[in-house]
């Protein structure tokens, strides 16, 4: 993900700077870099892993959409949850709990004898990515004080988390072609052994303000309406009716929940998020933006991989070298958005951004079974750029409009919104290539209904079937199932450049400059400190305590 805060000098208010010996804050970022690196390096680097765990564990299509997508589904449901947790207890010591747990279960992922093992070991590598996100922005926001610092700081942050999602494929790639497909987790457990031991002795402690008592209820209940809601929309990318009790139930009782949830925060003196800020257009505008970035591309991503090597023919590691342009445009959007942001604003930068990705996604519609490099090239250049700037630009509005005090939980907001768009887009998108790509294999010649049928679930699926039938049938089935893989790709391209034009109209709410909304919340602040001075009944929140 991308976000920063609005550029200016100053020090942000009720921020404290943490020092410790030997520790320079630069030193600090690159270690929080790197553990966000590998965080998000695990939301892609399976992707090109899919085949090679399909035909080793042999999942059926809703456990292998569980196997992808269990891990961001996981990490988007208790985000709220350690965030505010680390914000009562430390962030550093939250922190060096999700390195060591992230570590232990990418070896049991890598280990995997069944794909249940490994949809639980992907589980536990979400809760220990949930421990792990929050808490190096809330850091990252203690070590930088000073708004200009913070800016480029951040800038370097989100430009490391478009990096590493952008190469996981490349690194899965050429792991899978060398090794097996368990190497791609094996990879993360020297790393965090390593962090677990530099960030002990290297991070500050910190924590945020306490106002009243943890709403450990609330944050429960947000993560089950979270995981509820996405239950629903994964079992109607499984191909369950969407009028089923086991589709319908599970969002009505998310949604319930989201509800209950809401509610209790208006009701509580001290919430875990201000609800209130929602009220605000550019915020909640920011937050449609995200998700709606998210669902748009991360369902799509991991279908074109699928394109590279089953329809071209690519080896993992050439399919991720494909995908490299993807990587540099996204750093290079990353590491310039800054500046961007301030030269035309939130509302251009978003908009056009998402017009930018819609115009790249609709190029690729011309891909078909003939090997178009240039045209993929192109392709996902626009694609990295655009997207990295939507969610840069996203971000920053977000968090600007947002009360210093209430910072934290505007960034656990967002980074909730990140990965909840994600997990639903593979899902959504999934469902879109399914009832595209299904009918094309109704009826094959010489191909038996029961084979049809299993051909029918994927395209490694119908290749895996087709090697077991006679010679023309196989031929027969190969083409059919190209050819209905090539049509659905194009019908989820078109539903997704839908979606991005829809982002783009709803990005237009945003303020034209990036100094309104941080105008008006520095405006609020300025207010809410007057209304707790001296000769007033209510006290002022304490500062950061730090340790």
């Amino acid at each position: 993900m991308s976000g920063t805060t609005a550029s200016g000098s100053g020090r942000t208010a009720g921020v404290t700077r943490l020092s410790r010996d030997g520790a320079n804050r630069w030193t600090v970022l690159i270690v929080l870099c790197v553990s966000l690196l590998f965080v998000a390096l695990d939301t892609t680097i399976l992707y090109v892993a899919v085949p090679s765990v399909t035909e080793d564990l042999r999942p059926g299509p809703v456990e292998l959409l569980w196997i992808v997508d269990v891990y961001p589904l996981i990490a988007a449901s208790l985000l709220i949850l350690f965030g505010t947790l680390g914000d009562r207890v430390g962030r550093r010591r939250i922190l060096l709990l999700g390195y060591g747990l992230f570590g232990l279960a990418s070896a049991a992922a890598a280990l995997a004898p069944n794909p249940q093992i490994l949809m639980a070991a992907r589980a536990l590598l979400g809760i220990g990515g949930a421990m792990i996100m929050p808490a190096t922005l809330s850091i990252l926001r203690q070590v930088f004080p000073d708004r200009r610092e913070r800016a480029v700081a951040i800038g370097v942050w989100s430009a490391v988390a478009a990096v590493g999602a952008a190469v996981g494929p490349v690194l899965g790639g050429f792991l899978v072609e060398n090794f097996w497909w368990g190497s791609v987790f094996l990879i993360n457990i020297p790393m965090m052994a390593a962090m677990l031991l530099i960030g002990r002795w290297l991070l500050p402690e910190s924590r945020g303000e306490r106002n009243g008592p943890w709403d450990v209820v609330g944050a429960v209940v947000a993560a089950f309406g979270v995981l509820g809601i996405v239950l629903g929309v994964k079992r109607i990318g499984g191909g369950t009716a969407v009028l089923s009790a086991t589709t319908l139930g599970p969002i009505l009782v998310g949604t319930l929940l989201l509800i209950l949830f809401v509610h209790r925060q208006h009701r509580r003196k001290h919430p875990l998020i201000d609800m209130r800020l929602f009220a605000r257009p550019a915020f909640g505008t920011s937050v449609g933006c995200i998700v709606l970035a998210m669902l748009a591309l991360v369902g799509l991503q991991l279908i074109a991989v699928q394109y590279m090597q089953l329809v071209l023919g690519l080896q993992p590691l050439e399919t991720g070298v494909r995908m490299l342009p993807l990587v540099f445009s996204a750093m290079a959007a990353g590491l310039t958005g800054s500046k961007l942001l301030q030269a035309i604003g939130p509302r251009a930068m978003v908009s056009l951004g998402f017009t930018l990705t819609a115009v790249a996604v609709l190029c690729l519609t011309m891909m078909s079974k003939e090997d178009r490099v240039w045209l993929l090239a192109l392709g996902f250049v626009l694609l990295g750029f655009g997207f990295q700037s939507t969610l840069f630009g996203a971000y920053e509005s977000m968090l600007s409009e947002a009360p210093a005090e209430q910072a934290g939980g505007a960034a656990a907001l967002g980074e909730t919104s990140y990965q909840l768009g994600a997990g639903i887009g593979v899902a959504l998108l999934g469902s879109v290539m399914n009832a595209a790509y299904a009918p094309g294999l109704a009826h094959v010649d010489g191909v038996p209904a029961r084979d049809a049928a299993a051909a029918s679930h994927s395209l490694g699926e119908a290749y895996r079937v087709a090697d077991d039938l006679g010679d023309s049938a196989r031929a027969a089935l190969r083409v059919a199932a190209r050819d209905s893989f090539i049509h659905g790709l194009h019908v989820t391209l078109v539903a997704s450049a839908v979606l991005l034009m829809a982002g783009a109209g709803i990005a237009l709410r945003l303020p034209r400059r990036a100094a309104d909304s941080t105008e008006r919340a520095e405006g609020e602040a300025a207010a809410g400190d007057r209304a707790t001075g001296p000769g007033c009944d209510s006290e002022p929140a304490p500062a950061s305590s730090t340790r």
